[in-house]
C-alpha cells in the first residue's frame, strides 16, 4: 500500500519547526537573486547616465560611418569640372586618378568646341634700366630699402582654345549630373534639381531642394547625397564629383605599369608567349616586380611589416618563456622555501605586468626609436611578468607525491626537478607560451601604431590620411588571415601537449 503524501497545513508547520533552515535557505536565495539582479539594472541606468550613451547615439552620425565602411571595398573615380565666368568648362580628374594620366570613362560625355576668349593674364614684367654697377651684397631676389613690393597686375588676353561647352556625368542607374552654360541640372531618384553658377562663387538652386541636397546657406555651396553610388559638391566656379565604384582598383598593376588598363588575359598572353616590354628582363619578372612595388597597394611593404610582426610577436614570447622557465621556480613556495626570494621574483612579476604592454610600447619607442626592437621589448617586458606569475602557481599546484617519490631514491634536486616536477608541469609551460605568442601577434598590431614596428605602424598611417581605406581593408584582412592561422596552429600544438584532439 502506498502511503499518501500529501501534507496538511499543520503538518507543513510541523516540519517547518523542526527544520527551519529548509525554508530559510529558500527565502534567502530568492532575495539574494532579487538584489543582484536589482543590483545589475541600476548599474546599467548608471552607466547609460554616465557615459551619456542616449546623447552619444542620438547625436552620432552614422552616415559619416556608413561612408568609411563603403570605402574599405570601392573606390571613387573624381572628375572636376571647373565654370569659367562665360560658361567654358574643363574637365579634370586629379594627378592621381585611378583611370590613369589619359582618363576618358564612358560615364562622362563631353561636347568641346575651339573658341577665341578673352581671359585674364599675368602683365609682362616692365624692363627695368640697369645701374651703373651691378654689385650688390644682398642677395638677387633680396627685398631693397628703396623698393616697396607692388601686386601682380594683369591684362586682357585673347587666346583660341578648346573647352568643353556641354558635360554629362552618370553615376550609378538613376543618377545624371549635366553642365551646360552655367547651368547644373541634376536628376536622382525621380527627382529633378536645376541650379544656376555665375562661375565665381554663387550657386542659386531653381525651386525647392530635394532630400538629398543640401545648402546651408543661400549662395554657398550645395552638397549631394546619391547613397552608395557617390556624392558630389556644386560650388560657383566647380563641380566637384564623387563617382563610386565595388573593389579595389589597380590591386595588381598601378597606373605606371605596362599592364595596366589590360585584361587578365591579356595580361597572361604576354606573360606566357608576348613580346618582351623590357629587353633586360622577362614579362614574368617584369610583372612580379610591378605587383611587388605597386605605388598604390604597396604589396612588398605591407607585407614586410607583416612579418615584422610577427617577428615581432615570436621574438618578444620566446625571450620572455626563457627568462619565465628559471625565475618561476624561485617564486613557488613549494620549491623554493625562502619567503624573501618568493617575494622579491613575484613583486618583479607583478611589476613587469602591471604596466601594460601599450605604455612599455611607448617607452621603449623613445629609448630605441621606432621600430621592431620597441615592439619585442615591450612584448617581453610584459609576458615575462605575466608569464612568471602563471608558471609559479602551475608549480604551486602540482602533485608532491612524484617528487617524494624521485627524492626517496636519492637523486640529486636538479634530477628531483627534472624527473618529478618538469614533466607535470611542461606541457602547461608550453601551452601557455604558445597561447601568448598567437595573441602577441594581434598585440603586436595596436603596439605597432605608436611607433613599435610592424604592420600596425602602416595601418595607422593609411587611417590618418582619412582617404586610403581600402589600403585599411587590405592590411585588416591579411592581419586576421594571420591571427586565424597561427590561432589554429596554437591549438593543434596546445592540445598534442595536452594530450587532447584539435577541435
Amino acid at each position: 500500500m502506498i502511503a499518501s503524501t500529501n501534507l496538511d497545513a499543520s503538518e507543513m508547520d510541523a516540519i517547518a519547526a523542526r527544520h527551519p533552515h529548509l525554508l530559510k535557505s529558500s527565502a534567502a536565495k530568492w532575495r539574494r537573486t532579487a538584489l543582484i539582479s536589482a543590483g545589475v539594472v541600476i548599474y546599467m541606468i548608471f552607466s547609460w547616465w554616465f557615459f551619456s550613451i542616449g546623447h552619444v547615439l542620438a547625436n552620432a552620425n552614422w552616415g559619416i560611418a556608413g561612408t568609411y565602411l563603403a570605402d574599405w571595398v570601392s573606390y571613387e573615380v573624381r572628375p572636376e569640372i571647373a565654370i569659367e565666368p562665360d560658361g567654358a568648362m574643363h574637365v579634370s580628374f586629379g594627378r592621381n586618378s585611378p583611370l590613369g594620366d589619359n582618363p576618358d570613362p564612358e560615364w562622362v560625355s563631353l561636347e568641346k568646341e575651339t573658341v577665341t576668349r578673352t581671359v585674364a593674364a599675368p602683365a609682362a614684367a616692365a624692363q627695368k634700366p640697369k645701374s651703373a654697377s651691378s654689385f650688390s651684397f644682398m642677395a638677387p631676389n633680396a627685398a631693397r630699402g628703396s623698393a616697396e613690393a607692388t601686386p601682380q597686375e594683369t591684362v586682357a588676353a585673347t587666346r583660341t582654345e578648346e573647352v568643353v561647352t556641354h558635360a554629362v556625368v552618370t553615376i550609378g542607374r538613376s543618377t545624371r549630373i549635366e553642365a551646360a552654360e552655367k547651368r547644373v541640372t541634376i536628376t536622382h531618384g525621380g527627382d529633378t534639381l536645376t541650379l544656376k553658377v555665375d562661375g565665381s562663387d554663387n550657386v542659386t538652386p531653381e525651386g525647392v531642394l530635394p532630400s538629398w541636397a543640401i545648402q546651408k546657406r543661400p549662395g554657398e555651396k550645395v552638397t549631394l547625397s546619391f547613397g552608395a553610388t557617390g556624392w558630389a559638391e556644386v560650388e560657383g566656379d566647380e563641380i566637384s564629383i564623387r563617382n563610386r565604384f565595388f573593389g579595389w582598383v589597380n590591386f595588381f598593376f598601378d597606373t605606371n605599369s605596362p599592364f595596366f588598363g589590360k585584361s587578365y588575359g591579356e595580361v597572361l598572353s604576354l606573360i606566357s608567349s608576348g613580346e618582351r616590354i623590357d629587353p633586360a628582363r622577362s614579362n614574368l619578372s617584369l610583372a612580379w616586380d610591378n605587383i611587388l612595388y605597386n605605388a598604390e597597394w604597396q604589396h612588398l611593404d605591407v607585407w614586410t611589416k607583416l612579418l615584422q610582426t610577427v617577428v615581432m610577436a615570436f621574438v618578444g614570447t620566446l625571450f620572455a618563456s626563457f627568462i619565465a622557465f628559471p625565475l618561476c621556480f624561485l617564486a613557488a613556495r613549494n620549491i623554493t622555501p625562502s619567503r624573501i626570494t618568493n617575494q622579491v621574483v613575484k613583486r618583479f612579476f607583478d611589476f613587469l605586468r602591471s604596466v601594460d604592454m601599450f605604455i612599455w610600447a611607448l617607452f621603449f619607442t623613445r629609448a630605441f626609436g621606432p621600430g621592431p626592437l620597441a615592439g619585442m621589448s615591450a612584448i617581453f617586458f610584459t609576458d615575462t611578468g605575466t608569464l612568471g606569475k602563471l608558471y609559479s602557481e602551475a608549480l604551486e599546484n602540482i602533485d608532491d607525491k612524484q617528487r617524494e617519490g624521485v627524492k626517496s631514491v636519492g637523486a640529486a634536486p636538479v634530477a628531483v626537478q627534472r624527473f618529478g616536477v618538469l614533466p607535470q608541469v611542461l606541457p602547461v609551460f608550453a601551452s601557455q607560451a604558445l597561447y601568448f605568442w598567437e595573441s602577441n601577434t594581434r598585440s603586436a598590431t595596436i603596439i605597432g601604431a605608436v611607433g613599435a614596428g610592424g604592420i600596425g605602424l602602416k595601418l595607422w598611417e593609411a587611417m590618418r590620411t582619412n582617404s586610403d581605406w581600402e589600403n585599411v581593408a587590405y592590411m585588416v584582412l591579411l592581419i586576421l588571415i594571420v591571427v586565424f592561422v597561427f590561432d589554429s596552429i596554437s591549438n593543434i600544438c596546445r592540445s598534442r601537449l595536452m594530450g587532447r584532439k584539435a577541435h
